[in-house]
């Protein structure tokens, strides 16, 4: 049986935003200064015999497949180190969808850092 490792996701507000260029890409680059809050999602992570990625969250309306940024977070972090096995997360969501929180790209790095 794998460990589990459990990790927080904190919340962060903009305190100050920049847009400096648009990029080819259609994106913008930026200049921005972020804090975190103590609202954060909560994460339990454990690698798994059975190839794959499963993501669970509590909040249904969340996609828990690859259109997640936790699920591509952890399919770039086994293609980098070729890992064969699975990878099952556990996602309690407390930062709102959509509220500006950054949440979702939160629960990405906290993925890589787990």
């Amino acid at each position: 049986m794998a460990a589990t490792i459990r990790v927080r996701a904190y919340a962060k507000i903009n305190l100050g935003l920049k847009v400096v260029a648009k990029r080819p890409d259609g994106y913008h680059e930026i200049r921005t200064i972020y804090q975190a809050v103590s609202l954060a999602d909560r994460m339990e992570i454990s690698l798994a015999r059975r190839p794959g990625i499963l993501l669970e969250c509590d909040d249904p309306a969340i996609p828990t497949d690859r259109a997640n940024l936790v699920h591509q977070a952890a399919g770039l972090w086994k293609r980098a180190r070729r890992f064969h096995g699975g990878i099952q997360v556990r996602l309690l969501k407390r930062i709102p969808a959509g509220s500006g929180l950054g949440g979702a790209s939160s629960d990405a790095a906290a993925t890589l850092l787990g």
